[in-house]
């Protein structure tokens, strides 16, 4: 029998409640992973993350779980679609769609405004000219103002050169941006991409999957099920077929972009597409083509 890992920590209890009625499933059938995956036509190392607790098993392959043990099919897809549920809440709790790279407001530099406090001043400020002033903090006020003032010309300034109409355009573009105010923040462990640089790319390969991402939408195409998959860690969405047979196309679209998967070995139940980068996950529409000639898409 297979010795299962402990289960993350932090895990949703519902989640918690459905991979250990997975597990037993499994037990009471007698399978190990190996056989598994071969009996449900989902791999290897996909039921090993389905049993771990690090990846929720998508629709298909809990049906297919069911058929081949004997298990009620209803009794383990409600458990599912409660776990469903629970991650998508834990997963809107904790993600901004908008902000997948977030940017922090810049600081001062030490000094810039006069010396930290308890630093002591430098031997020349306070003493003759114009910074001696006629009384303590005199110095630090009038180098205040001077630098107001500058930065009062340097806008004034670039106001008259763009004709005082705000942001110019160039050559017919969109209007520039203004720089970030701080750095950018990196992304989590792991995940290798955000924006636009998602799109095109895979979801696993990147990061992108697993804990960082929910099923935005949903349909039902024959017995197939069609989903978004959104990441608002990557700002990026795509479309995922399961319960699907070889030759079931199933595309994501957002705007004039569209990117698609499809169903290539007998074996295989699932597909999914490659990544578009989205402001939000109802952006992205996800259809599935059947072979059969059935098509049907995500609201």
């Amino acid at each position: 029998m297979p010795r299962w890992r402990a289960l993350p920590n932090g895990l949703d209890p519902r989640v918690a409640e459905f991979v250990e009625q997975l597990r037993r499933t499994v037990e009471r059938a007698g399978l190990g992973v190996a056989e598994l995956a071969e009996r449900t036509g989902y791999g290897r190392s996909s039921w090993e993350r389905y049993l771990d607790g690090r990846l929720l098993a998508p629709k298909g392959a809990v049906v297919a779980l069911a058929e081949v043990t004997g298990t009620p099919v209803d009794r383990l897809t409600t458990m599912w679609e409660l776990a469903e549920r629970a991650r998508n809440r834990a997963g809107a709790r904790h993600e901004r769609p908008t902000e997948a790279v977030g940017v922090t407001p810049g600081r001062a530099a030490p000094g810039e405004f006069g010396p930290p406090p308890g630093e002591p001043r430098s031997a020349g400020r306070g003493r003759g000219g114009r910074e001696g002033g006629s009384g303590p903090g005199a110095g630090r006020t009038t180098m205040l103002l001077a630098g107001l003032v500058g930065v009062a010309v340097v806008v004034g300034g670039a106001f008259l050169l763009g004709g005082g109409e705000g942001p110019q355009r160039t050559g017919g573009g969109a209007p520039s941006s203004p720089a970030p105010a701080g750095p950018s923040a990196p992304p989590p462990s792991g995940v290798l991409c955000a924006g636009s640089a998602c799109t095109g790319l895979d979801a696993e390969d990147t990061g992108c999957g697993d804990s960082h991402a929910v099923t935005a939408k949903t349909a039902t195409v024959g017995t197939t099920v069609v989903e978004v998959r959104y990441s608002g860690t990557c700002g990026a969405a795509w479309g995922r077929i399961t319960g699907a047979v070889r030759g079931d196309t199933v595309r994501v679209t957002v705007g004039s972009v569209r990117e698609t998967g499809t169903v290539t070995a007998a074996s295989d139940t699932l597909a999914y597409t490659p990544m578009v980068a989205v402001r939000a996950a109802a952006d992205a529409t996800a259809c599935a083509v059947l072979a059969s000639g059935e098509q049907g898409c995500t609201p």
